[in-house]
């Protein structure tokens, strides 16, 4: 196993079992202690964990990983998630794909459009795009190119989606606060402002896991939001306060 699979495996141990032990990791991933204790040291210089005496936890405020990384994580709840988001698109719409690990797993089931518009600041995105075998126009900003996101930002992205107006934005999150709302760790999180100005309609794609948390930047209040598709993870508490909110909650996987 190569090491960025496992230290993505150790997180998801990480985010099932809880805080373990080195001997416990190096047990399950039948690895030497030294392997393990390598994988450690990189996950806590990206923020992802907390180093304890012979221990570790996973970091609740892990920072902004690498796209990657993230998209990795959780991956069978994504690729659920995003399934039910694709069912919201009908053959004409305009859509903008913002640049997170769940939208981008909405990119496979796309092919089933033939005329559709999508933007996105993700190049990520555009390169799984253009390998799909139907009729499809495909925008993308100027900008800033971001290595972590793989992403363009900056006042050329910004500018560009403001000159479009789009049917259904799907945006993603690093976490979901009640009273703070949509937030992200990403510092140029202004491009994903410009995006919600852009769209009439806003569908927020976020795993359980993300509920709250609060990131330091907020791209938008939960008032903005339509739609949010999530997983059978959420509190009965959390979705009927969304509800309350007059927000549309999609769990994936219910009928």
């Amino acid at each position: 196993m190569k090491p960025k699979q496992r230290q993505t495996e150790i997180l998801e141990y990480l985010q099932g079992q809880g805080p373990t032990t080195v001997d416990e990791l190096t047990a399950f991933f039948k690895t030497t202690g030294t392997t393990i204790r390598k994988d450690l040291s990189r996950l806590q210089l990206e923020g992802a964990v907390i180093r304890t005496y012979g221990g570790v936890m996973l970091n609740r405020d892990e920072g902004d990983q690498p796209i990657n990384r993230k998209t990795l994580i959780n991956i069978d709840k994504k690729k659920r998630i995003a399934h039910c988001a694709a069912e919201l698109i009908g053959e004409g719409d305009s859509l903008i794909l913002d640049a997170g690990s769940t939208v981008q797993q909405m990119v496979p089931y796309l092919a089933n459009f033939n005329n559709i518009t999508v933007m996105t600041n993700s190049l990520s995105i555009v390169n799984e795009l253009v390998e799909l075998n139907n009729d499809q126009v495909i925008l993308m900003p100027g900008g800033t190119y971001r290595r972590t996101s793989a992403s363009l930002h900056g006042s050329l992205a910004e500018s560009a989606f403001s000159q479009f107006s789009f049917d259904t934005l799907f945006i993603g999150a690093d976490g979901v606060d009640l009273n703070a709302g949509v937030t992200t760790f990403n510092e140029v999180f202004t491009v994903s402002q410009a995006m919600c100005r852009a769209a009439k309609k806003i569908v927020l794609l976020v795993d359980s896991s993300k509920f709250g948390r609060r990131s330091p930047n907020v791209v938008c209040s939960l008032a903005s939001v339509d739609v949010l598709i999530t997983d059978k993870g959420i509190a009965d508490e959390t979705a009927a306060q969304l509800r309350d909110m007059n927000i549309q909650v999609i769990i994936a996987g219910e009928d």
